[in-house]
């Protein structure tokens, strides 16, 4: 196997992780079998508890594990399915080798830093590669930037590696940032000088380095990079703002080649030119659409980062059907103080999301019974399915007082319950009903008809609430219809309203499967009855 180390250097967000998969699409489109992964040096075990404000949503994997949003662009630019072996962070790295100390594992001897903590780094590198003959290369991103101490174990780990399986069979790229100088009318270099020298300090010489730019990177500054921080200038790549949509990024590093330098690095120069005919035509129908629709997103987080999945999948479907997707991010809590009509009414179609806590509950219930009292397309996402169900249970129904007990413990009609297995857990990391479950559609609805008739499908979950059976049979003779259960619990998967346009809701989470060219079928149908509801 080949590896390459994508570091960061000068400030946080430069896009390490867009470069990361970027050249992932490039070398996966020149015939390698590439796999992507992310450490993180924060001491959390996951994401799983982090707040959305913070740091923007939990994707997660197959297997169930909580991880970075970036494993998400890795799972969206390439085929790779990954695991939970995929993304370490210090705190499971620290978990592991004091847990081992405790079993005696070490010897007796003293547990350092170094060999102890860096050997367990390095170990999953090996378990990875062990674990996935297949694979030609694995690309691994650091998160945070170069200097931070909370890193430096990872860097040395890296050092070490290298040395290891050999130089000639590892590729070191550090991002980092050009800043332009309004004032002067100058880019500067000296940000990169800096970063690339202090990663040398530790023992890395990137072979690549990638300079996240506003503007073009002229030949003086390329040369005056290359000269300081020890590259050829050919190796120094410009990785420019792009002007529509993060899809543009393989295709501009491709500019520069950086392909090409990475396979003559690692020795697999002998591969050919990636083939991105396909990616170009996709990203030419997000940037060249010949309809629009507004699909608001009625959330409680006004991080962009906390959604991204969703709005990722939008823009999948939005290709799909020649659309362009013009994402209108609601705060639930303005629905409550503003009305429904208001904020909501000249939208194509509604999507309430996930989420946690009762802050905002009242407005998305609002944004659920304008959809479907107007007739306007709506997707319910996790939460935004149980969103339904309580608005159905309410104003349809009449079960007055109906709700989760989320929000309420004492409502009269708990039309969402916590599940049995999670009574009386205590953790919040990794306990909710989480990663990839089997479910059975029912023949003849919506779903089954957007799954193109399958008669199971799989789909990604992160929740602690259910649908409660108890209500099944008074939903359904008011007219809801559940299209989906589990296959094994026969828990509630997707429900829909036949006498609506499109009204459906799923508990699971659709948008952890949706792909460029392969657009989520829940969100493509959401998105082509949005476009029909437009043309209208």
């Amino acid at each position: 196997m080949k590896y390459i180390f994508v570091t960061g250097g000068v400030v946080s967000s430069l896009g390490k992780g867009l470069a990361a998969a970027s050249i992932g699409t490039l070398l996966e489109h020149r015939g390698l079998k590439v796999l992507l992964q992310k450490f993180d040096p924060y001491l959390n075990v996951d994401p799983g508890t982090m707040s959305p404000f913070q740091h923007g949503e939990v994707y997660v994997l197959d297997d169930g594990a909580e991880t970075d949003l970036d494993l998400g662009h890795y799972e969206r630019f390439t085929s790779g399915v990954l695991t939970r072996m995929n993304n370490l962070t210090s705190g499971q790295v620290f978990d592991s080798v004091i847990k081992k100390e405790r079993r005696g594992e070490y010897l007796g001897k003293t547990v350092q830093f170094i060999p102890h903590v860096t050997d367990e780094i390095k170990i999953r590198l090996h378990d990875v590669t062990i674990n996935n003959p297949e694979v030609n290369v694995l690309i691994t991103e650091i998160g945070g930037t170069v200097g931070d101490m909370e890193g430096l174990l990872f860097i040395e780990a890296l050092r070490q590696f290298a040395l290891e399986v050999g130089k000639e069979n590892v590729c070191f790229i550090h991002v980092t940032l050009l800043p332009y100088i309004k004032a002067a009318g100058e880019v500067k270099t000296k940000p990169t000088q800096q970063s690339v020298a202090k990663l040398r300090e530790l023992g890395i010489q990137p072979d690549i380095i990638i300079c996240r730019t506003e503007a073009d990177l002229d030949e003086d500054n390329r040369k005056k990079i290359a000269m300081f921080c020890n590259v050829d200038k050919k190796n120094v790549v410009a990785f420019r703002d792009v002007a529509h949509t993060i899809y543009e990024c393989p295709l501009d590093l491709r500019r520069d080649k950086i392909d090409r330098l990475v396979v003559d690095k690692i020795g697999l120069g002998h591969t050919p030119p990636p083939a991105l005919e396909g990616w170009e035509r996709f990203v030419q129908r997000v940037i060249h659409p010949k309809h629009k629709v507004t699909i608001a997103v009625a959330g409680k987080y006004g991080l962009l980062d906390a959604y991204k999945s969703i709005y990722e999948s939008l823009i999948h479907a939005g290709a799909q059907h020649n659309t362009k997707v013009k994402i209108l991010r609601v705060e639930a809590e303005d629905i409550e103080a503003r009305g429904a009509k208001e904020v909501l009414g000249d939208v194509d179609g509604i999507l309430v999301p996930g989420g946690f806590g009762d802050r905002g509950i009242e407005g998305k219930i609002l944004a659920a019974k304008y959809a479907r009292e107007e007739q306007i397309p709506y997707l319910g996402i996790c939460l935004g399915m149980q969103i339904a169900t309580i608005e159905f249970a309410r104003n349809v129904c009449k079960l007055k007082g109906a709700n989760s007990t989320e929000f309420d413990k004492n409502s009269p009609h708990p039309i969402i319950s916590l599940q049995e297995e999670q009574i009386g857990v205590e953790d919040m990391g990794a306990t909710m009903r989480l990663g990839s479950c089997e479910s059975i559609l029912l023949a003849g609805t919506k779903a089954a008809d957007l799954y193109g008739n399958a008669e199971r499908i799989h789909e990604r979950h992160r929740h602690r609430y259910e649908f409660n059976p108890d209500y099944q049979e008074r939903l359904q003779e008011a007219g809801m219809v559940i299209s989906s259960v589990s296959a094994k619990e026969g828990l509630v998967e997707i429900v829909e309203l036949p006498s609506h346009p499109f009204y459906l809701g799923a508990q699971f989470h659709p948008e952890f499967q949706s792909k460029p060219n392969h657009p989520h079928p829940l969100f493509s149908g959401f998105v082509a009855a949005a476009l029909e509801y437009s043309q209208k």
